[in-house]
């Protein structure tokens, strides 16, 4: 792509996106480019939060479970996420956080296969993927980990595997895994594969059943905007939800939570997979976030992050070029997610001064800047205008000013 500010300008009177950056509430003078780590507001939700709050639970109180239906926000939110991922409408369910709900599906998935000792993930995975199959091996006497690099996966399959860990996109370098790929791999030699949609669902297409996936879960407050700290969502294939059951034996997952029986008896399909009384203001947010997304098409997002990942490399090619930076993102577009990182010996300081010139990305350790390219809200100006600043930093050399070394406990 030849790179201009002429370019991104055409490209964003073309976008049939451009209308939905209109429904989010993003503050003024500042370019967004940390959606990968947690989406903007948007109006809906802050409009069904406020109601959450004032009518539902100040007005109707308890009564709201049932007349606001917080009871079955779960499964109507998960409604709402299914058609992101590629599954159907019963497969996919709101509830707990992205860690807790990788333990619930690891610990159960090692069910199905007794005699097998090894969960089976990438080295350099997300730590919480890593540290929850840790976990989980500790507690299964002879079952043990094995960590190989990306490449490797495919021979690492074999009759030992029971499980495979894999993040979908690689949270530091946006790399992606093929699915279709691993998945047919898994299965031809009897393991199950438990995905990880962080920074895929939202992001680009992702298809679970076409695909023949087994299990993924996936975070609500990325590039879904639920905000910060929001629910995170599960998937359980149709073929495992009356076999897999549930290792968090909570309320919420009986078969008639209400009957307050003395024991469990787990729900049918994928409502097992709750555990406590659901988080409704949170849920709320998710909830109405994604009500854009009805109205959206993937194959559109798929399209506009592609254009702004090739506008943002051009200017890594061009005007930045010679300056220090390695691109880690796999230029492919089906080789990854919708991000752009690079490496620099200085990313913590140059990450600190764009911050302060209102260009909001984000580090991660030990030398990667990263910048979130989600389309839903993101101008192609906004990538042009966000490399002229990093241009400035640089010839300036502003990013070796003091304010800008000391590192934030979130980074």
């Amino acid at each position: 792509m030849q790179a201009s500010r002429q370019t991104a300008e055409a490209l964003d009177s073309a976008d049939p996106l451009a209308a939905i950056r209109e429904q989010f509430e993003l503050p003024p003078a500042v370019i967004y480019l940390d959606g990968n780590s947690l989406g903007p507001l948007t109006a809906a939700s802050a409009r069904a939060v406020e109601h959450s709050l004032r009518q539902a639970w100040g007005e109707q109180l308890i009564k709201s479970w049932n007349t606001a239906g917080w009871v079955d926000l779960p499964r109507q939110t998960g409604q709402r996420i299914a058609p992101l991922i590629g599954a159907g409408v019963d497969d996919v369910l709101v509830a707990d956080s992205t860690s807790v709900n990788l333990y619930k599906l690891l610990a159960a998935a090692l069910t199905l296969s007794p005699d097998r000792r090894t969960i089976l993930t990438e080295a350099g995975n997300f730590p919480t993927d890593l540290y929850v199959s840790d976990a989980v091996s500790q507690r299964r006497p002879g079952v043990q980990v094995r960590r190989v690099e990306a490449d490797g996966l495919l021979n690492a399959l074999d009759a030992s595997v029971a499980v495979v860990v894999l993040s979908h996109v690689n949270y530091r370098s946006g790399a992606r895994h093929d699915m279709a790929a691993i998945n047919a791999r898994a299965h031809a030699v009897g393991a199950v594969v438990l995905w990880d949609l962080a920074h895929s669902a939202g992001a680009i297409p992702v298809d679970l059943a076409g695909s023949g996936a087994d299990l993924a879960i996936g975070c609500g407050y990325k590039f879904l905007n639920g905000g910060p700290g929001a629910p995170a969502f599960l998937y359980v294939s149709p073929q495992l939800q009356d076999r897999l059951h549930n290792p968090i034996a909570g309320w919420f997952g009986h078969a008639n939570p209400f009957a307050f029986e003395d024991h469990y008896r787990p729900a049918p399909g994928v409502d097992r997979w709750q555990v406590g009384t659901p988080p409704v203001l949170s849920l709320a947010s998710l909830h109405a976030a994604l009500e854009p997304w009805s109205a959206i098409s993937m194959a559109d997002v798929a399209q506009k992050s592609v254009q702004l990942f090739d506008l943002m490399a051009a200017c890594f090619d061009g005007p930045l070029a010679g300056l220090g930076f390695d691109l880690i993102t796999p230029r492919q577009a089906e080789a990854r997610g919708s991000q752009i990182s690079l490496r620099h010996r200085h990313a913590w300081p140059i990450c600190q001064a764009l911050i302060a010139e209102g260009v909001v990305g984000d580090f991660r350790t030990p030398d990667v800047l990263r910048f979130g390219l989600t389309p839903l809200y993101l101008r192609h100006v906004d990538v042009w205008d966000a490399c002229e600043r990093l241009s400035q930093i640089m010839a300036t050399g502003r990013w070796r000013l003091p304010e800008f070394q000391a590192q934030h406990r979130v980074t």
